[in-house]
């Protein structure tokens, strides 16, 4: 049984996307409305990487942070959008299985990796705010690319444990995926083994935990500085503070709620059209909306 269903897994040279409509009218407006996502996302993010590496002024580590996100706004959308634009004009529905493995690879890499930035972006404006005098030393240049580092580095070694355990997992269950990319919760209901696929569920259930955690350090961070900012009598630094902080809180709530609900959703709610909603949400809205 063992063999038949490793030779099952290994014989599966492709998958098939799922398609956004079932008529080509729909699919060709699906097309455009990616397209124009994709247009601002990499207009908004190409003007803020372009100002930050050209204005000398910027190189302090929020603008430093903002650069990285940025970088990883660009890649995250790259990674899906262009994709399926192609298949929703083509009407193809096809990806190969080193292709599916690499958009999985790249696409869980980077966004673990920013939502450890913005974390630290948080982190960096309650310095800022609540601790000005100790700013410049606490988060100096050398310190802050070890943090972005450590952002990139904690991605890396996310994506390549889910990313082995995912593909190692045998696959019989034909070579659908539910979603208009390769995701692991959909690449896992393909499993052969029950057991291996209870194993992978469980570690990303795990391993979401560090990521709450992270959540909530960046709330109790937002409230200091929000108790900071409510002890500012000027109406301008009130506004300047709470416009840079309240979009920040937002597109973080947003990913990580959608993220979450993706990721550990019962499967008694599951369905394509929620699917693709929430998938949206978190993959194609924030890259952007975050410039």
């Amino acid at each position: 049984v063992k063999k038949l269903q490793m030779s099952n897994s290994s014989s599966i040279s492709q998958f098939l996307l799922l398609p956004f409509a079932d008529t080509w009218q729909l699919q060709l407006l699906h097309f455009w409305l990616f397209l124009d996502i994709y247009l601002a996302a990499l207009l908004g993010n190409g003007l803020v990487i372009t100002t930050i590496a050209w204005d000398h002024h910027l190189h302090t580590p929020m603008y430093f942070f903002l650069f990285n996100l940025s970088v990883l706004d660009l890649g995250s959308i790259s990674t899906t959008v262009p994709k399926a634009m192609a298949n929703s004009l083509t009407d193809n529905r096809r990806i190969f299985y080193l292709g599916c493995a690499t958009q999985l690879f790249c696409f869980v890499f980077l966004i673990s990796a920013e939502y450890s930035l913005l974390i630290i972006m948080a982190y960096d404006r309650y310095m800022a705010i609540c601790q000005p005098l100790h700013y410049g030393t606490l988060l100096g240049s050398r310190v802050s690319t070890h943090m972005a580092a450590a952002a990139w580095a904690r991605g890396f070694l996310y994506v390549l444990l889910h990313t082995a355990n995912t593909f190692s997992v045998p696959l019989c269950q034909g070579n659908a995926v539910g979603q208009f990319f390769c995701e692991i919760p959909h690449i896992l209901k393909l499993s052969c083994s029950h057991s291996d696929y209870l194993r992978e569920v469980g570690l990303l259930a795990f391993s979401a935990f560090p990521f709450l955690g992270c959540f909530v350090f960046m709330v109790v961070s937002y409230v200091g500085i929000f108790r900071a900012v409510l002890r500012i009598s000027l109406q301008q630094g009130w506004h300047k503070t709470f416009s840079t902080c309240l979009s920040h809180l937002a597109a973080v709530s947003l990913f990580v709620s959608a993220a979450l609900f993706a990721y550990l959703k019962p499967p008694s709610i599951s369905s394509p059209s929620l699917d693709l909603v929430v998938s949206v949400l978190y993959s194609v809205v924030p890259p952007a909306v975050n410039p």
